[in-house]
């Protein structure tokens, strides 16, 4: 079904004088970036809705960066700490044994692992997605005693010395103090802004030529599907040679599940289209399913190297969080849920090749419950920037992504209702027609945009 494209008819609702902010403002270091985009100060939430204390509804398509793939205070994972807490359950234990870490290995391997033929060791490296990262590389490194390490450019692993290494951002190397290589050699991503390159073949030929400068590498970090870098989204066949030339040369292939995984392209796993087994996953913001603090870095068994406390942290055994992810695991064997998990996404593919359709020059990207809205890098970023600013004062929460911040990177929940989809695909309709740039008075040229009479 086709919608028309007509501009909103209502105003958006008027804020009162201001949130209290003061003691942010006065206490909270001036590093704070989500709150500068959506200032409001934020009650409560359940589902994909936000409340905020003046009042105000928010539609969230951010999701935390991607750690409440099933909304927020999603009810059976909600029951499931309740419990817990009101039987007063350990609540800290670093890496000793406790019932609610077995509970949760055990679901792992159950409903995730074991169903897609997997067979992992789970090291629980700490509270955040950088922190499976570094025990990744640092067990790639001593597993096989090299030292080096490819990663791609457009990648994000996080903002830790040695994550920041991998990853490609400019800004937050500069911010981080990583300059130069630090062992890592960076390969063209398959697709970037630069258009498609043949990094699997680039790749074969650096560890062909003894002269290339580049020795074989202890590992190779990539995401399947990249999502701070501007949504892009490797082949399956690029997988699967990138597969083989690393099986070929002894090298170890860390595939970082961070902020695609947990069920957001559609699978639970982004590489599972490929049918690859990575040599080592790491895992963390939606596993624990609640957006409480989690971090997994899974490994063939075989690779399992550390000594006893060679690699520890005060948080890494997060007991509320294996209570919750245990219960986020046990929704991956529902049939209920896995049944509906495709009709949002259609949903959400669709309105990207609406948007095509009414405005050729954007490119789509995405897959399963991301969708990248790319708008282009002359001018795509301030365009993107209105469009969040327009969102978010008519209700709705959505993020940028890409070199510029060119692409709106949409993040619904994977449990969106259809009212609640709707509406955030209506707001980012009116957003788009709002940002477009008047037509060139001079030569009388429509600007190619989006127009009120669009069909889409």
């Amino acid at each position: 079904m086709t919608l028309a494209f007509t501009p909103p008819t209502t105003a958006p609702p008027t804020p009162p004088e201001g949130p209290d902010v003061a003691v942010f403002e006065r206490y909270e270091s001036h590093v704070r970036s989500y709150c500068r985009k959506f200032p409001v100060v934020f009650e409560r939430a359940k589902g994909a809705r936000l409340y905020a204390e003046d009042g105000r509804v928010f539609t969230d398509f951010f999701c935390g960066a991607g750690s409440l793939n099933y909304g927020h205070n999603p009810g059976p994972i909600k029951e499931r700490i309740a419990d817990y807490l009101a039987s007063d359950g350990m609540m800290h234990g670093l890496d000793m044994y406790t019932v609610a870490k077995r509970s949760f290995l055990v679901a792992l391997t159950e409903h995730i692992l074991r169903p897609r033929g997997l067979e992992y060791t789970a090291q629980f490296s700490g509270p955040t997605g950088a922190d499976a990262v570094e025990a990744a590389l640092k067990l790639a490194r001593k597993a096989t005693g090299r030292r080096g390490i490819f990663a791609f450019s457009g990648g994000y692993h996080g903002m830790t010395r040695g994550s920041l290494a991998v990853t490609g951002n400019g800004r937050a190397r500069r911010a981080g103090g990583v300059h130069g290589q630090d062992e890592v050699t960076f390969i063209p991503y398959e697709d970037g802004p630069q258009g498609p390159f043949d990094s699997v073949a680039f790749i074969e030929r650096l560890l062909a030529d003894s002269s290339s400068g580049v020795e074989v590498p202890a590992a190779v970090i990539v995401e399947a599907l990249q999502m701070e870098g501007g949504v892009y989204q490797a082949s399956a066949d690029w997988l699967r040679r990138l597969r083989v030339v690393t099986e070929r040369h002894g090298i170890l292939l860390i595939c970082d599940e961070i902020q695609s995984g947990c069920g957001r392209t559609g699978t639970f796993f982004a590489f599972e289209e490929s049918g690859i087994v990575p040599d080592i996953v790491t895992v963390s913001k939606s596993i624990s399913g609640y957006g409480l603090p989690l971090a997994l870095t899974l490994f063939r068994p075989g690779l399992d190297v550390w000594e006893p406390g060679e690699h520890t942290g005060t948080f890494r055994g997060n007991q509320l969080a294996f209570v919750a992810a245990t219960a986020a695991a046990e929704l991956w064997s529902d049939p209920d849920f896995l049944d509906r998990l495709p009709v949002p996404a259609r949903r959400l593919a669709e309105f990207g090749a609406e948007l095509v359709a009414a405005e050729p020059e954007i490119v789509i990207r995405g897959r399963g419950m991301v969708l990248g809205i790319d708008l282009g890098r002359k001018g795509g970023g301030k365009r993107a920037e209105e469009v969040q600013r327009y969102a978010f004062d008519h209700g709705l929460i959505v993020e940028l992504s890409g070199r510029d911040d060119e692409v709106i990177k949409v993040l619904p929940p994977l449990t969106v209702t259809p009212e609640e989809l709707d509406h955030g695909i209506g707001v980012l309709r009116a957003a788009l027609l709002s940002s477009c740039p008047p037509p060139n008075r001079s030569t009388q040229e429509e600007a190619p945009c989006l127009r009120p009479n669009a069909a889409i």
